[in-house]
């Protein structure tokens, strides 16, 4: 799932490319006329497709921002086009054809012929269910090759208390959230383990598994650490680590080990700076550490982690 920093670099690749341009129409394969509840009210829903056409097209992208794992992209009317991309959605923008006859996934929305970005013709960029076409002739697509995206639209001003973003904990990269808040709002879950604390979105915002395993590795916390168990001294490591981990992974263009892809359809790097996620087996990278990485479920979520120096 794209966490934190794949969605603060798709909210950059949203203003660098798409800020300022008109949305002229919507297209979408999603929609049906009887969804499940919990797709009521977003373009998987006929009824609320048709509405979200009429209310988006012909207003100016402003800019996007983040909220904890949401897309927010701030139209000129009023609106607000929210935008989680779940497990396997990402956003790009580039010229795209509609073609019935090369019936791809999807129906036929294809980067266009003459379109100069190659990435964007990656296998895992061809699942586009969601299509803003643009006033310069360009289009801003969702791909999602297993539909659980989210698309609404609320009114900005309603924003902040929407059902959506009202549960949600502080932003662990503002400057304002401080070490004293993070260990308060850590310790309201004393008995929990502390892998699965960081992942709560109600204790902070963002934080997912990869970045989760990580600023522990950094740490030196172990992943079953009970949160009333850890001290002081280690609070102030993971609060470190947790923006240094989550500010390289921006600064990397996020974690594309899965089918993550940027705005202009490219892999972010932060994969190749793994020290735990996903190396299950391999010696520790810590300098001096004779440990290895080992990996064990936290409820229903793995966890990798060194043997040696995480305690």
């Amino acid at each position: 799932m794209p966490e934190l920093p794949e969605v603060q670099t798709t909210v950059d690749g949203i203003n660098r490319r798409a800020k300022g341009q008109i949305i002229k129409s919507v297209w979408t394969d999603l929609a049906v006329s009887s969804p499940i509840k919990q797709f009521v009210g977003t373009l998987k829903d006929l009824s609320f497709y048709k509405k979200f056409q009429k209310l988006v097209s012909g207003a100016k992208i402003l800019k996007a921002e983040r909220r904890a794992k949401n897309i927010l992209i701030h139209l000129s009317n009023g609106y607000t086009i929210l935008v989680h991309m779940k497990m396997t959605g990402h956003m790009m923008y580039g010229k795209y054809d509609f073609d019935k006859k090369k019936n791809p996934p999807a129906g036929g929305w294809t980067p266009h012929v003459a379109e100069k970005n190659i990435a964007l013709r990656d296998p895992y960029n061809r699942f586009i269910h969601v299509v803003f076409s643009l006033s310069n002739e360009k289009h801003l697509v969702l791909s999602d090759v297993r539909k659980f995206a989210k698309v609404t639209l609320i009114k900005t001003n309603e924003l902040l208390d929407s059902i959506h973003l009202k549960h949600h904990g502080p932003e662990p990269l503002n400057k304002n959230f401080s070490l004293a808040e993070f260990k308060q709002r850590l310790l309201k879950k004393p008995n929990t383990y502390i892998k699965q604390a960081l992942l709560d979105p109600k204790v902070v915002s963002g934080i997912g598994n990869i970045y989760g395993d990580e600023l522990l590795w950094e740490s030196g916390v172990h992943p079953l650490r009970k949160v009333k168990d850890i001290s002081q001294k280690e609070f102030v490591f993971m609060f470190n680590s947790m923006k240094n981990v989550l500010q390289k992974g921006i600064d990397f263009g996020g974690d594309s080990m899965s089918d993550y892809r940027d705005i202009d359809g490219k892999r972010g790097k932060f994969q190749n700076d793994h020290n735990a996620y996903r190396l299950t087996g391999k010696s520790c990278k810590k300098r001096g550490c004779k440990g290895k990485i080992e990996r064990v479920l936290v409820g229903a979520r793995s966890a990798h982690f060194c043997n040696v120096h995480q305690k």
